[in-house]
């Protein structure tokens, strides 16, 4: 990666800062790469919308894919694909006081370079991370064996610059 760029971690506890540096992420069973299209709101597709034209064409090192259907709501990088969906509904367990303490062995909340995360560890493995504190939940999984911290970092910028700090609705 590149050794110049400014790499600032900031994560709420100790597990969930092992959990952010040893995610593995999930990949699809047949290798393919397709998604679920989220459905959100006027205000949130037009947010996503402006995400989808700052996305980096290269994320962790994996030139982008997009996954199908074809949408300005998901993006994907690499194969297996790393994919990102904006508009998705708030996760469950953003609510839950477990994870903000820390004592949620499945799901850790976080930040990395300005974009907090909750982290979630489904029941095969995989792992996935949505925004918080931002006016549209932005999800992303990262395939085994990828940095997900490296993925974070490069999409912190555009969804900075496209996705505004506040409470999504």
């Amino acid at each position: 990666m590149n050794s110049l760029r400014h790499r600032h971690i900031s994560v709420i506890g100790l597990p969930a800062l092992a959990l952010l540096i040893t995610a593995a992420g999930c990949s699809s069973a047949d290798g393919s790469a397709s998604t679920a299209v989220p459905s959100p709101g006027a205000k949130a597709t037009e947010l996503c919308q402006n995400l989808d034209k700052v996305l980096p064409a290269e994320v962790d090192g994996a030139g982008r894919e997009d996954p199908s259907p074809a949408s300005a709501l998901t993006a994907g990088w690499g194969d297996p694909a790393i994919i990102l969906r904006c508009g998705v509904v708030r996760p469950p367990k953003m609510a839950d006081p477990k994870v903000a303490q820390g004592k949620d062995d499945d799901a850790a909340a976080g930040g990395v370079n300005g974009v907090n995360w909750l982290m979630e560890r489904d029941a095969d493995g995989a792992y996935r991370f949505t925004t918080a504190s931002r006016l549209a939940y932005v999800e992303v999984t990262v395939p085994k064996g990828r940095d997900s911290s490296g993925v974070l970092i490069d999409l912190a910028s555009a969804i900075k610059e496209a996705i505004p700090v506040g409470i999504a609705s």
